[in-house]
């Protein structure tokens, strides 16, 4: 740390490790699994929005963003989870899950709304509203 210091200066120095800190703690999405799917969505207390996705996928890495925005918008309200379906394509295969990314909104264990593509912002805030009401 003295290095940094001297480099940037203490005070910019501990400004930068606060901004960093403050990102650590914000609500994302959580990373689930075909062995952690049960556990993590279905057996969740509070409602459950899921990303099915890969990383090859263009419409994939532009709705990323707005999952994660909406996870630190619903922290405590919603669960948020990306599951990539390179890696999990047993959950995904009895999902039905055909295109991606899809999005499946599950409540009390049971899927209740679905979403196939890229969607706007506030078409997902309003399925979400629709689950916490």
């Amino acid at each position: 740390m003295g290095i940094l210091n001297s480099l940037f200066g203490k005070q910019r120095f501990e400004e930068t490790a606060a901004v960093a800190d403050a990102d650590v703690s914000a609500a994302k999405p959580i990373h689930v699994t075909d062995a952690t799917f049960e556990e993590q969505v279905l057996q969740a207390e509070l409602p459950v929005l899921v990303d099915f996705w890969a990383p090859w996928c263009a419409p994939c890495r532009m709705i990323a963003p707005v999952v994660e925005d909406l996870a630190r918008d619903y922290e405590g309200r919603a669960i948020f989870a990306k599951i990539n379906t390179d890696e999990n394509v047993q959950v995904a295969g009895s999902l039905g899950i055909m295109g991606i990314p899809t999005l499946i909104f599950f409540k009390g264990g049971r899927e209740v709304d679905r979403v196939v593509g890229f969607v706007p912002r506030r078409t997902l805030e309003s399925k979400l509203e629709a689950l916490l009401d």
